[in-house]
């Protein structure tokens, strides 16, 4: 599996970096969203928990996949950004406690 960075944009006020990549995959399945953040966060010299893959999607007939992930800054702030099926998919999700009375 290779990863290759298409486009890489800061974006200060959500205090993230915002990249599009491709993941060349020769002669294996489409890779999993868990393997590919260990990818990112090589390439990208930053923690796992830090990236937000935000969508995956395979080429058809082609050993490629094209992808939008996000790059926090810390898991604070992009578990006030992302919704919550996002922050599902990442395991960065924390579930709320009820407050006594609800």
């Amino acid at each position: 599996m290779e990863i290759e960075i298409l486009e890489k944009k800061e974006n200060p006020l959500l205090n993230r970096v915002e990249v599009y990549f491709a993941v060349h995959h020769p002669k294996t399945p489409t890779p999993k969203r868990n393997d590919v953040k260990d990818a990112l966060a090589n390439v990208l010299n930053t923690r796992k928990d830090l990236v937000v893959i935000d969508s995956m999607e395979p080429t058809f007939g082609k050993p490629t996949t094209f992808g939008y992930a996000k790059i926090y800054s810390s898991v604070e702030v992009a578990r006030s950004i992302e919704p919550e099926h996002i922050q599902r998919r990442n395991n960065i999700y924390v579930e709320k406690k009820k407050e006594e009375g609800e």
